[in-house]
């Protein structure tokens, strides 16, 4: 939930609902105020009742509770690995995949082929939420891959992602992560190479964009294989921005650790700056969960505005709590994490941002907290649903290491397990 402001040549600009969890801003800024014209049908939205549920299959019902269950038990979800290969070895890649596809790929995954994602995204939008396509590829700091290859590799999959997302229809997005087609390791060192102000002058927007249009531009903080790289995936970023803008596809550029988040910024501002000029076709990500967001988001925004761009935000809960904090201890610097969620609201009313102000949008994983996704499609809100899609052997350990990392979230889903529950027992009593 998020209050808006955009500059606008009126003092009110009424929109539709806009999509998950952003805004489109246009500078200069004037500060008015976004929402909604669009009407919940009833008088109210409950969360509590479950009645959505009955728009699930039976099955659907089954395989939530279980595997809410199985999610609810840390011990589990941090071994799910070892013993996911213990299983595949013990009892062959076909049984392991069709038990994937019937538990946890199932609940999470739209499916690997183009006619399941089809399939997906229909049935979605049936019962009124919209689709947002997420790869689930990415690198963290260490991880070795194998040079340009997998990377240009993996720029042919986004590509197709967004040729993928155009089935959609109308306000199509995708998601993305810059750490698929650059070097974690080399956003790390740029992270760095930005604490340094002279350093952080010669990495300009203005010259990152030089370089996504093809001019051949050096930095004296990289060595030169690290140059050649950066140039490489500059004009891989470039050459997503351009193919989703021309084919009517908004990317949103998934924010990942804070030590390399604020390189990752920097190559998503260069993106907007090449592609923004008139519409918000791409957007970062900020996380809210973050001490620093408010005063990162007021800097961008300040950036944006001297650039002369459109400027899409997309604010999330965040998925890296855990390991944020367990690094933070581990190397003894201040927690970066906001103490608990009443100082996110405390936060909120210090700014003077009001809980039902502005222009409200959604967006919210797969497979989770359906009795919200659900009552908001129904009630006619624009909705949106993160759906990673490919093969079993792909997605699944992504699918672990999200589980690991929002642990916190899997042990506080019992109030789905209760409704699903009541679901349930409506079916098999005939209750009304």
């Amino acid at each position: 939930m998020l209050a808006l402001v955009a500059p606008l040549k009126r003092d009110v600009l009424r929109l539709p609902s806009l999509c998950c969890l952003s805004l489109p801003l246009r500078p200069p800024l004037s500060h008015s105020v976004l929402y909604t014209t669009l009407e919940p049908s009833g008088a109210g939205i409950n969360f509590n009742d479950g009645k959505v549920f009955r728009l699930k299959s039976n099955w659907e019902i089954l395989r939530g509770l279980f595997i809410f269950r199985l999610c609810s038990f840390p011990t589990l979800v941090n071994n799910s690995l070892k013993m996911m290969k213990f299983g595949r070895r013990i009892v062959g890649q076909r049984i392991f995949e069709a038990v994937m596809r019937a538990s946890v790929y199932g609940q999470f995954v739209a499916g690997e082929s183009l006619s399941e994602i089809q399939q997906c995204m229909e049935k979605l939008r049936k019962m009124g939420i919209r689709p947002m396509l997420a790869v689930p590829i990415e690198e963290d700091v260490g991880e070795d891959k194998s040079g340009e290859i997998w990377y240009s590799k993996n720029l042919d999959t986004m590509l197709r992602c967004v040729d993928i997302s155009c089935i959609g229809g109308s306000r199509s997005m995708m998601q993305l992560k810059v750490t698929a087609l650059m070097s974690a390791d080399l956003c790390k060192k740029i992270t760095i190479c930005l604490r340094d102000p002279v350093l952080a002058k010669e990495l300009s927007i203005e010259k990152l964009t030089t370089v996504m249009n093809g001019q051949n531009n050096l930095f004296s903080c990289l060595t030169e294989p690290e140059n050649q790289h950066f140039q490489a995936s500059l004009q891989r970023l470039s050459c997503i921005g351009r193919y989703a803008k021309d084919h009517g596809v908004r990317v949103l550029v998934d924010a990942e650790y804070t030590y390399m988040n604020p390189a990752l910024t920097l190559v998503t501002m260069a993106m907007m700056a090449q592609c923004n000029q008139i519409e918000p076709w791409i957007w970062n990500t900020y996380q809210c969960y973050l001490k620093e967001s408010y005063d990162l988001l007021c800097r961008d925004v300040a950036l944006a505005d001297r650039l002369g761009i459109c400027f899409g935000v997309k604010l999330v809960r965040g998925a890296y709590m855990d390991k944020e904090r367990k690094l933070a201890k581990e190397k003894g610097y201040e927690d970066p994490i906001n103490r608990d969620w009443e100082t996110t609201n405390q936060r909120m009313r210090e700014l003077n941002i009001p809980q039902d102000g502005g222009a409200v949008c959604f967006g919210q994983l797969l497979g989770m907290c359906d009795q919200v996704s659900l009552t908001l499609g129904q009630a006619g809100y624009a909705i949106y649903k993160s759906i990673p899609y490919g093969s079993v052997d792909d997605v699944v350990p992504y699918l672990v290491r999200r589980a690991q990392e929002n642990q916190t979230v899997l042990q506080g889903i019992r109030k789905e397990r209760d409704l699903l529950r009541k679901e349930l027992k409506h079916r098999v009593f005939r209750r009304n």
